[in-house]
């Protein structure tokens, strides 16, 4: 039981450090206010990387088959899945927790115990939940950013996560006593499990020396910004300035659009007047044609007078033409 008490002792000590960090915070949004003390922890780990765990890794990769491998990593992760419903349960994930449970089941007999992935062709997918997830899921803040010696990259809200995943763990209790032959094979296990785990991200750290000029920087910002979308389930609430941001680019289009708008109305004012010119030019046509029609009226009227002229100068010349007859 000595070591059961052990890491009891840890967890205690992570729950006041997180206590204790939680009431220093700064008030300013700095996620990173213990980055002189993170920065040594890291050159430290990394040392550790680069001389043991690298090395191991590396050989772990090249003596073992990729079939192997793979079976190894999921018989570590199908053994995760008990701290996952363990968590779905307490984030009232309930159906989340029934297809967990269903997967472990599956895998843990189907699968042989887990090196066969079956859940996963049977569309039970897998999901990443732990305490310090279910934590943030009740609303508490991550807290400031901490590189833990050996463990690697956390935050206060996490370490408190860590010390409580491992009491949800069963395999923990079996590893109380480290004389025994069972928590000798857990925790060959769990060194197997680490191996593992840094021989799977060596392609990644070619990556990562290429992509990052700041490699601690840019691990632990991308630390915080996957841990904000595993808390939110891939949806993470967008911050204010972002809103502001939003709103004002919204006000912007929208002020764009009302302008394009009134050059539309200005447009069809403007073939309005162009009808209103053509009517205007049809009418001149029409008094035009009027004043050729009068103009043809009078011609007419002319024309008229000149016959009754000359029915006039008819009449006048049967009158003499009788005159004269009477006369003879």
């Amino acid at each position: 039981m000595q070591n059961l008490s052990y890491y009891q002792s840890i967890f205690s000590v992570m729950l006041l450090s997180w206590v204790i960090s939680g009431c220093a915070t700064p008030p300013t949004h700095n996620p990173d206010p213990f980055e002189n003390f993170n920065r040594g922890v890291f050159a430290f780990n990394e040392g550790v990387d680069q001389v043991v765990v690298k090395p191991v890794a590396e050989t772990y990769k090249g003596i073992v088959p990729d079939p192997v491998d793979r079976g190894v990593t999921n018989f570590f992760s199908n053994l995760d899945d008990i701290v996952v419903i363990a968590n779905d349960l307490l984030q009232f994930k309930f159906k989340q927790a029934a297809s967990d449970s269903g997967r472990f089941f599956i895998n843990s007999t189907v699968g042989l115990l887990g090196f066969i992935d079956v859940g996963t062709e049977l569309g039970l997918s897998k999901h990443n939940e732990d305490f310090g997830q279910t934590l943030g899921y009740w609303g508490l803040n991550s807290g400031p950013y901490l590189v833990l010696p050996f463990l690697g990259f956390s935050s206060t809200r996490d370490v408190v996560g860590l010390g409580t995943d491992l009491l949800l763990d069963p395999t923990f209790y079996y590893a109380a006593s480290i004389t025994s032959g069972t928590g000798q094979a857990i925790l060959a296990g769990e060194a197997i499990k680490g191996v593992d785990a840094r021989a799977d991200a060596l392609e990644l750290e070619e990556v990562l020396q290429t992509a990052a000029l700041d490699k601690y920087s840019y691990i632990r910002d991308a630390y915080l910004a996957r841990r904000e979308y595993l808390v939110y389930d891939g949806n993470p609430p967008l911050e204010d300035d972002d809103l502001f941001d939003d709103d004002e680019d919204d006000d912007l289009f929208d002020d764009d659009e009302l302008a394009g708008e009134d050059d539309k109305e200005d447009e069809l004012v403007g073939d309005d007047d162009k009808e209103d010119e053509l009517a205007g030019d049809d009418d001149k046509e029409d008094e035009l044609v009027g004043d050729d029609d009068k103009e043809d009226e009078l011609v007419g009227e002319d024309d008229k007078e000149d016959e009754l002229v000359g029915e006039g100068d008819e009449t006048t010349s049967e009158n003499d033409t009788t005159s004269l007859n009477t006369k003879t």
